[in-house]
């Protein structure tokens, strides 16, 4: 299951379903994270790529305000991840991104040493995801290796399919997980009501934007429930 931020916010012991959110405004931000938390996900994370991170971080303040107690975490698309950590403020429930620096065809782990140096320095609390084997970024041989590297650096190791929208491999699901032992996974691509029973076995935790979505902008709310319903209603076989 997905490890818990320290005040224990985020899973309640379960898989966590993470809606993603691509930001235009704060009354849209706002207006989609409502839709997620009526549905019972666990979270939303703000993502930007039409603003500046200072807009996003505007927003996330604005939309935590509003819902407070309810986990939000951020993408900061423009800021290096050591930066993000530099600027985010301690409401910031978790920090995603896309590349954790992690090589594992390297003995020393220089990037995400330094990186893990930054977070410390900041002193948040965010629950950090990490971007390994991901999507756009480049390719990762061993992802066994990379998983059981990644967890030494990070919260949650954070993966996903070939594209935004594309499923990720099983194989690689159940590969990555294999390295990880109790460290906790995400996939953030491709995932739907219809196909998240494939890696519910594997993996703890489903960044969904594409998979629930009316627009790039706007969440379906009949789509978040069902995937929150399928998810919830997981029992793992003995």
């Amino acid at each position: 299951m997905v490890s818990e931020r320290r005040d224990g916010s985020i899973s309640r012991g379960r898989h966590a379903v993470l809606p993603v959110i691509h930001v235009s405004s704060a009354e849209q931000a706002l207006r989609n994270t409502k839709i997620a938390r009526d549905a019972d996900a666990d979270g939303v994370f703000l993502i930007n790529h039409r603003q500046r991170w200072s807009e996003l971080l505007a927003v996330h303040d604005v939309v935590a305000a509003a819902l407070p107690g309810f986990w939000i975490g951020v993408n900061c698309l423009d800021l290096s991840p050591a930066e993000t950590f530099q600027r985010i403020s301690r409401r910031v429930s978790g920090v995603w991104v896309d590349d954790a620096r992690i090589r594992e065809d390297r003995a020393e782990q220089t990037e995400a040493t330094a990186l893990a140096q930054a977070r410390a320095a900041s002193g948040s609390e965010a629950l950090y995801f990490g971007g390994v084997a991901f999507k756009y970024q480049r390719e990762v041989d061993d992802v066994t290796q990379a998983a059981r590297v990644a967890a030494g650096f990070m919260d949650v190791v954070t993966t996903s399919g070939p594209g935004t929208g594309h499923a990720a491999d099983v194989g690689k699901i159940r590969a990555m997980k294999a390295g990880l032992g109790a460290t906790p996974l995400a996939i953030a691509s491709g995932i739907t009501p219809e196909n998240v029973g494939e890696y519910l076995p594997h993996a703890d935790c489903f960044l969904v934007a594409t998979g629930i979505s009316t627009s790039f902008e706007e969440l379906d709310p009949d789509l978040v429930t069902s995937l929150v319903e399928r998810v919830r209603a997981y029992r793992p076989a003995k």
